[in-house]
């Protein structure tokens, strides 16, 4: 094969489509064009092809990139998911218990991930801002004219022979809370991205426009953390699409440093451990188990230097029952990679489980393999979740593998969990 060269001078900018499986895309690039794709290695996989030319491969990302090169020229990228947007839709959705459902993508909008992201997220936030805007109380420490809540007295101290004004710290019922802000900066963000139709631009800004006194977040700033209960319940799944919104904006380049992405990025393996997550969480509840996702506590060896942490551990009355690994890899049927089984070993070792499952994004619903791991009492259970099935039917698919999990974790009394 010819070592590929760095194309002639040409158009600053390129416009390619890469669709996240499949032989990819061979296009002609120019050598600042080559620098600011390799700069971002997650987004794709750049290979040599014939002629002089690169293939650009889809890396389990989707969405909408458009990147700044070296020298100032402009690529974009448009990521297209394996799943119909339809699906992803409702992968990103999905939230246990919720009396509604979202309508379907419209024919016009299937093919496009960004405008059914915004439209989502406008439908949604339209639904939770029906029912009024989110109040909560929050510490304020300002100097005021008058006594209102508490006297900082060290502070006020310091000011000898000034009455006035009063240093003081009230709880201040307000909707600038964290909830409030991480919505409005979604609303404000989703309404510009690329694509979005004019009308729901125009949507996402009048929802915004209803958090008057809120402050939104800085660019770049951590997203501010808000715990679930039950006065934010009906605020749980704007959040968590607002939350995704906001995280997408986000490219990290090879040097570590974060670049503006104008766009929007997921990483279909997160996408798809959330929702499994959460859909396993909801059926296992019913049966006192609890799922928590990426423990980062575990640890494997005796000297806890060792760090491990598993996409989901199963706990029944505060000790792990079972764990389960995600697999964002589309297989004609289950059959792990000894990367995979070994990662299981470790796990189901250090928890004192005698049974672990992975479960793999499939094309096929075939039944699970069960894998014993030789010299250990250790079996892996591989388990295919076709993702392209009709909601009703994958959720129907989630409940019959929370079923097999907790029949290989019945009668488990594994000591209590001391990593």
């Amino acid at each position: 094969m010819t070592v590929p060269r760095p194309a002639g001078p040409g158009p600053t900018g390129l416009d390619v489509t890469v669709r996240e499986t499949g032989p990819g895309t061979v296009r002609e690039l120019t050598g600042d064009q080559i620098a600011g794709l390799l700069s971002v290695p997650e987004l794709v996989r750049l290979t040599p092809a014939a002629g002089g030319r690169w293939r650009l491969r889809g890396n389990q990302k989707v969405g909408l990139v458009r990147l700044r090169t070296p020298s100032g020229g402009a690529v974009e990228l448009r990521l297209r998911p394996k799943l119909p947007v339809r699906d992803l839709m409702f992968l990103l959705s999905y939230s246990p218990g919720d009396p509604w459902r979202p309508e379907p993508v419209t024919a016009a909008e299937s093919d496009e991930l960004l405008p059914a992201v915004a439209d989502l997220l406008a439908r949604t936030a339209r639904r939770t801002l029906d029912a009024g805007v989110l109040h909560g109380y929050r510490t304020v420490e300002e100097d005021l004219p008058l006594i209102r809540g508490r006297i900082r007295t060290a502070d006020q101290l310091r000011r000898v022979g000034l009455p006035l004004p009063v240093a003081v710290r009230y709880d201040d019922h307000t909707p600038d809370i964290a909830e409030n802000r991480v919505l409005l900066t979604a609303l404000n963000l989703a309404a510009r991205l690329p694509g979005v139709p004019r009308r729901t631009a125009l949507t996402l800004r009048h929802l915004a426009g209803h958090l008057t006194g809120v402050r939104p977040l800085h660019p770049g700033a951590p997203l501010p953390r808000w715990t679930p209960n039950r006065l934010n319940s009906r605020y749980t799944r704007v959040l968590r699409l607002a939350e995704l919104v906001l995280s997408a904006r986000s490219v990290q380049p090879a040097g570590g440093t974060p670049t503006a992405a104008d766009g929007f990025l997921l990483d279909m393996p997160d996408v798809f451990e959330r929702f499994l997550t959460v859909a396993l969480g909801d059926v296992l509840a019913r049966q006192g188990i609890r799922c928590a996702g990426q423990e980062g506590h575990h640890r494997l060896d005796e000297a806890r230097r060792v760090r491990l942490r598993p996409d989901i551990v199963l706990y029944r009355a505060g000790r792990p029952v079972s764990v389960v690994d995600a697999k964002y890899v589309f297989l004609d049927r289950p059959a792990p990679s000894t990367d995979h089984l070994g990662q299981l070993l470790g796990y189901c070792t250090a928890l004192g489980l005698p049974h672990g499952h992975l479960v793999y994004a499939a094309t096929s619903q075939d039944g699970p393999a069960d894998h014993v791991i030789r010299r250990s009492g250790i079996t892996v259970t591989a388990h295919a979740l076709d993702l392209a099935r009709p909601p009703a039917e994958l959720l129907a698919s989630v409940a019959q593998l929370a079923a097999r999990i907790t029949a290989t974790a019945a009668g488990i009394h594994p000591a209590p969990d001391l990593s």
